[in-house]
């Protein structure tokens, strides 16, 4: 999606690659909740998300489907489909779990990584660039994408799913603008990260899960 394409909320018709389209519409929409194109309690009309994607109606409720199961919105027969309130208490729900699964993808991914960290020291120095240039788009997508490389390297297929249904780049994105917004922090964080995979730390899994849970300030169980 071109930039001006982004902060208008809209989508060239043709511009998705259909395979699967619920995925790809699911994405838009969870990048137009992080951006704040909906606000709490605000209306997504699904008819009106598909004319501007250019799609039939069935993905995007597939995907609004999607976003209930990650309780981001609210259907009711009379209200229609509404966003929840994005909350950092909410962050503090998502974290610990997010925290633990890593933990596990890191202790999978360590012997299978035998201490090649390239693929992470790239999405680190995007990061560095992306805090030095104060581009929180870019800071959100190699952070992510640092993350989903450990997870992507564990193996497990079933663990991926898993994360993915934790919507990592909106969560990400709130932390970064709400909670944690020092931008060469965060892109420094990751250091000592990518040294524990490199020397072969068994201890990288908990270094993994701390890291995570340090981005939620808020005590866990807030509102």
């Amino acid at each position: 999606m071109h930039g001006a394409d982004r902060r208008e909320g809209t989508v060239p018709p043709g511009h998705l690659d259909r395979t699967p389209l619920s995925d790809q519409v699911r994405g838009i929409l969870l990048d137009h909740l992080a951006r704040g194109r909906w606000q709490p309690g605000q209306r997504i009309v699904e008819r009106q998300v598909a004319a501007e994607l250019g799609v039939s109606q069935a993905p995007v409720r597939e995907a609004l489907r999607d976003l209930r199961s990650m309780r981001l919105v609210e259907f009711s027969p009379h209200r229609g489909t509404r966003v929840c309130d994005l909350t950092p208490g909410r962050l503090c729900q998502v974290y610990p779990v997010r925290g633990a699964l890593e933990r596990l993808a890191a202790e999978l991914a360590l012997p299978r990584l035998a201490g090649d960290v390239r693929a992470l020291e790239d999405h680190a120095t995007g990061m560095r660039r992306a805090a030095a240039e104060r581009d929180v788009d870019a800071q959100v997508r190699h952070g992510v994408a640092f993350h989903r490389e450990i997870v992507r390297a564990s193996g497990n297929a079933a663990l991926s799913p898993s994360w993915e249904s934790l919507a990592a780049e909106l969560w990400t994105r709130l932390s970064l603008t709400r909670v944690r917004t020092a931008l060469h922090e965060n892109a420094e964080d990751h250091e000592p990260i990518i040294e524990a995979f490199r020397r072969r730390d068994p201890d990288v899994g908990r270094l993994l899960q701390l890291h995570i849970l340090a981005y939620a300030h808020e005590p866990i169980g807030a509102p």
